[in-house]
């Protein structure tokens, strides 16, 4: 009896330390931040990134948790979603698009890193102290390419060569500066004259359209960031239904009616933030990873629009096409 006493204490005993050792390893909670609304099916941006963290490993709900948190197009709901996720003690939080959810995140906290999935200028935006040594808590993708704006206008002088004078919506405080001075300098070479129109809510956007069915420019752009795209529809129709040609800096726009888009690949950019979200969970310091610009451009073409607006592409125009909208 005094034996079946003894095993029966010890298993008592090691009970709970077996139970212990049966508990689940704690896995890394990522708070992901963005403007735009979340739907059940992941846009191409956020299929990318959980496409690149599965490649390296990171399983959502097996291997890590991500804690999505939109502002469904609300800028001033982003601090306080930021705020949040730093009261959950995130490993990470990844800043899902340019410019305000980064500033959200970064004003939110100065030390747990922050990703950034696709920022415009982050240097210019402080940021970031240099794309080479970032410093701080912040680091990532960056979708810098200054010279992309007068690339965009030598695209729209070569299709419609009768254009001279061209609207360009933009918000000063998100868009990037270093592209808009660019597309002066191409202003300046090809003879066109550009109309700076801030756009930085939608009262501001129908304001501008208003003008513009006034004054009929010959081409319109509009400056990428991630709130500008909320805008794509109404924009595109606007321009189909008063042809004018239009070309933009998000694929977007070109998918929902405008005539062109020349930008880089904004699904890669989230697809290879995910590789700095496992360098950190793997013990790197974000302020030691360099920032990484894109390597690969789309140039989209909805050919519907250009029947629509009486255009006619030219061959040497649509044969580097990377898309083309029939």
């Amino acid at each position: 009896m005094r034996l079946v006493g003894l095993v029966l204490a010890l298993s008592l005993t090691l009970a709970p330390l077996a139970t212990e050792a049966q508990q689940p390893a704690k896995i890394p909670h990522l708070g992901y931040l963005v403007l735009a609304p979340l739907s059940e099916t992941p846009s191409p941006e956020r299929a990318a990134f959980l496409a690149g963290l599965r490649e390296l490993g990171w399983i959502d709900g097996k291997t890590i948790a991500i804690e999505y948190r939109s502002a469904k197009w609300n800028i001033e709901l982003l601090d306080d979603l930021a705020e949040e996720l730093v009261r959950m003690k995130v490993d990470i939080i990844v800043a899902a698009g340019a410019g305000p959810p980064i500033r959200a995140a970064k004003q939110a906290t100065s030390t747990i890193p922050v990703v950034m999935a696709a920022s415009a200028d982050p240097v210019a935006e402080r940021l970031v102290a240099s794309l080479a040594r970032p410093g701080g808590n912040v680091t990532g993708m960056s979708l810098m390419t200054p010279e992309l704006g007068s690339k965009r206008l030598e695209l729209l002088k070569e299709v419609v060569p009768r254009v001279a004078r061209v609207a360009v919506l933009w918000d000063p405080a998100t868009s990037n500066h270093l592209e808009l001075q660019a597309t002066r300098a191409a202003a300046r070479t090809l003879g066109v004259t550009l109309k700076l129109m801030e756009v930085k809510n939608v009262d501001d956007l129908a304001r501008v359209l208003a003008v513009l069915e006034k004054e009929r420019p010959d081409g319109l752009t509009m400056f990428f960031d991630s709130k500008s795209t909320g805008y794509r529809a109404l924009v595109g129709d606007f321009a189909k239904k008063h042809k004018i040609p239009t070309i933009f800096g998000a694929k977007e726009f070109a998918q929902a009616g405008g005539l062109m888009s020349y930008a880089p690949d904004r699904a890669e950019s989230f697809r290879r933030a995910a590789t700095y979200v496992d360098k950190i969970l793997r013990s790197a310091k974000p302020g030691d990873l360099p920032i990484e610009q894109p390597t690969k451009f789309e140039l989209v073409i909805n050919l519907k629009t250009a029947k629509a607006l009486g255009l006619t592409i030219p061959p040497s125009v649509l044969l580097r096409a990377d898309e083309v909208i029939e």
